[in-house]
């Protein structure tokens, strides 16, 4: 697969692997986890943010658009999402910029070079490039394909995955790979299923899996109060990670809402609106139970 899509590329991160990463984000995710903080990453096609805070109302979007998808309504214009094309007129007509597609398709050889351009911080760091999501392995044989090249360049990859995708797909971007972020949410199969919308059956199977070939990993768990955060789940959780084959390192990262605006923009509902994030000392309760286990635990990204 030659070209894929993206919606984000982030320079000089260090919160997603080691050293100073480029990150990619790859659009498209199987799993719809309430907490998301890229709902853009939700669909594998282009979409349409809109900033109604920004909208002067001239009807330029609504004129252009050649689906009759946008209509203006007293709370604002609105998108028929099923009429709607994702064509990016509405979006090139706005004098005002509260239109923006997010998503665009690029080639293999193009994102390398993106990630080319930072080469010297990844030599200076112990760095290089990090996919991300989204799932990257829902563009399984984009992924692929950019890892082969990178890996002919010498640029150190970290795949961050839910884990959720076939066992021969995970194996060969495994062997690419120089290291996995694996995030592990909730170890209760209906609860898991509750709140991602899939069973978390095929990827404890492949966690287990991964962890017996002994390729690089880190686990990272996100702490979400109210839905992960109970003892019972991280007692769960421990044990489980602690007869692993090859255990790895336990990184927990913290629930905040700062993606509450992305779905207002993009029209999408926000379920935990009334969470508020974990605190400081819960966190380091959590990763105290977590130790208890011989886990090595760190907090943060």
């Amino acid at each position: 697969m030659d070209s894929g899509v993206i919606f984000d590329i982030k320079r000089y991160s260090i919160h997603d692997g080691p050293g100073i990463r480029t990150t990619i984000f790859l659009k498209g995710c199987p799993l719809s986890c309430w907490w998301c903080h890229n709902p853009e990453s939700h669909s594998s096609f282009p979409d349409v943010i809109y900033r109604p805070d920004r909208c002067i109302g001239c009807g330029a979007c609504e004129e252009v658009c050649p689906e009759r998808a946008i209509e203006l309504t007293k709370t604002g214009y609105v998108v028929d999402k099923e009429r709607c094309t994702v064509c990016r007129k509405c979006a090139l007509a706005c004098p005002a910029e509260a239109r923006e597609v997010v998503g665009e398709v690029t080639t293999v050889r193009d994102l390398v070079r993106e990630i080319e351009k930072d080469i010297l911080f990844f030599d200076e760091s112990g760095g290089g490039a990090t996919f991300s999501g989204g799932e990257p392995l829902f563009q399984p044989d984009f992924l692929i394909e950019v890892l082969k090249v990178c890996r002919h360049k010498n640029i150190h990859t970290v795949v961050d995955t839910c884990g959720y995708a076939p066992q021969k797909t995970l194996e060969t971007v495994a062997r690419l790979a120089g290291l996995l972020l694996f995030d592990l949410k909730i170890m209760d199969a209906e609860l898991h299923k509750r709140y991602t919308g899939v069973s978390n059956e095929l990827i404890l199977s492949n966690l287990k899996w991964l962890s017996g070939q002994g390729f690089p990993m880190i686990v990272r768990v996100p702490v979400i109060p109210g839905i992960n955060d109970t003892a019972g789940n991280m007692e769960t959780l421990g044990k489980f990670l602690s007869t692993l084959p090859l255990i790895p390192d336990i990184n927990l990262l913290p629930y905040h809402s700062s993606a509450r605006e992305k779905y207002r923009r993009l029209g999408m509902h926000y379920p935990l609106n009334e969470i508020p994030a974990p605190s400081g000392d819960q966190m380091v309760l959590i990763a105290e139970r977590l130790a208890q286990h011989g886990l090595n635990v760190s907090i943060g990204g």
